[in-house]
């Protein structure tokens, strides 16, 4: 596709090094908030960089036009699911990074890449602040409220 730009050594090099830079923030929000020991974050986090960079690459080397997230979904519940021969290692070192660990840099990029676009972001103008807003709230609730009723079916409040 026209779309696409050719695939580097220097870009694959860049995706690993800002994922590796990334992966390290994680692994030390994984030790400063959840007492997990870094080095027994290291393969699990390891895992994690590996299947995101391979997520690149596919999306930049196959020709059809999806985002690399979906990549990266196939690629890691291809080596996660029971059948596959890796399945066991895979489920059992990821175990071990938390989830909000890596949630942190992520919501922290999206920060900066939003204000490094005020310009953009004053375009869409007031209803687009209040459309934002009420998906925040509307996602934030919905969450909460099936959160509370599976919680009552199971008994746990």
């Amino acid at each position: 596709m026209e779309n696409k730009k050719r695939l580097t050594l220097d870009t694959v090099l860049d995706w690993v090094l800002v994922l590796s830079i990334s992966g390290l923030i994680m692994l030390v929000g994984n030790y400063v908030g959840f007492g997990v020991d870094i080095l027994e974050s290291i393969p699990g986090m390891a895992i994690l960089v590996a299947i995101s960079a391979a997520g690149l690459v596919l999306a930049k080397i196959i020709p059809i036009n999806i985002p690399a997230i979906c990549y990266i979904s196939i690629i890691g519940i291809l080596i996660a699911i029971p059948a596959s021969p890796i399945s066991g290692f895979v489920v059992e070192a990821t175990n071990k990074i938390n989830l909000l660990a890596i949630c942190t840099p992520i919501l922290a990029y999206t920060g900066v890449s939003i204000g490094k676009s005020w310009a953009d972001f004053k375009k869409i103008g007031w209803r687009g602040v209040v459309v934002t807003l009420l998906v925040i709230f509307g996602t934030f609730f919905m969450s909460a409220l099936f959160a509370e009723i599976l919680m009552r079916m199971q008994g746990i409040v």
